[in-house]
């Protein structure tokens, strides 16, 4: 069987490609690393891939907001065949600043591309960027391709902008497989366990079909053990925590 095909999309200013790259590819995928550019003048074919990644970074500095750019882009230049793209059955992953584009670009929380954003990602109540390990806790009854068979996670964050935010009405409709909590679980802790303001302790959030995820923390910083912060002490895992997400995704693929 051929290898599942990943897309990692770059823009100026992402810098977690690599380790994007590192991780699917230790899960038995085939990413390709591409500029924006590539995409949007038609040089590659997204319909090539069936995973499309987009990863952490400061997308075009973050002017005019976190993702904003890097976003409006892929909405104007690229909207009709993203949603196509989805619709067919591909997945897409976002993780921290691509949390924030897809965020911005409509693909998520879906319906897609509406004119009328539902959630927004903005600043973190702390005022200040959070750069470090915290706990989160997975719902099994939101369905959703990356979270299969996960329960409890720790994993890295680094965002100045992370807070998710959306009117009450809206949040009925959300689906967060995902969320921050303490040592103990416990969902509703405040700061610094919800290192953000996010609403509800929301770490991430999935669309109805469960094939587009994206997230604020850094599963891909912590796909082996040598990446948790005192392994040489003994601790962290092997494969590390994050690596259950990127499997679970080439893996729904291969069995498709």
């Amino acid at each position: 069987m051929s290898k599942v095909k990943v897309l990692v999309l770059r823009t100026p200013g992402t810098n977690c490609d690599y380790e994007m790259e590192h991780a699917f590819d230790l899960a038995g995928a085939m990413p390709v690393s591409m500029h924006i550019n590539r995409l949007l003048d038609g040089s590659i074919n997204l319909f090539d891939y069936r995973v499309l990644a987009v990863p952490g970074g400061f997308s075009y500095g973050d002017d005019l907001g976190a993702g904003k750019i890097a976003a409006n882009e892929l909405r104007i230049g690229l909207g009709d065949k993203l949603c196509r793209f989805i619709e067919e059955g591909g997945l897409a992953f976002g993780v921290c600043n691509g949390f924030q584009i897809l965020i911005k670009t409509g693909i998520l929380p879906g319906p897609y591309m509406t004119t009328r954003p539902q959630v927004t990602l903005t600043n973190n109540d702390s005022g200040k960027f959070e750069c470090r390990w915290i706990n989160l806790k997975v719902d099994p009854a939101v369905n959703c391709v990356f979270t299969k068979g996960l329960s409890r996670l720790n994993l890295p964050i680094a965002h100045g902008e992370g807070k998710i935010m959306c009117e009450e009405n809206v949040a009925s409709s959300l689906k967060a497989p995902l969320y921050y909590c303490d040592e103990n679980g416990n969902t509703t802790a405040p700061y610094p366990y919800n290192p953000n303001g996010s609403f509800r302790n929301m770490a991430g959030l999935t669309d109805n079909s469960g094939r587009v995820f994206a997230l604020m923390p850094h599963p891909e910083r912590y796909v082996i053990r040598s990446q948790h912060p005192s392994f040489t002490a003994g601790n962290g895992q092997q494969p590390g925590e994050g690596f259950k997400i990127f499997e679970n995704a080439v893996s729904w693929v291969k069995d498709l």
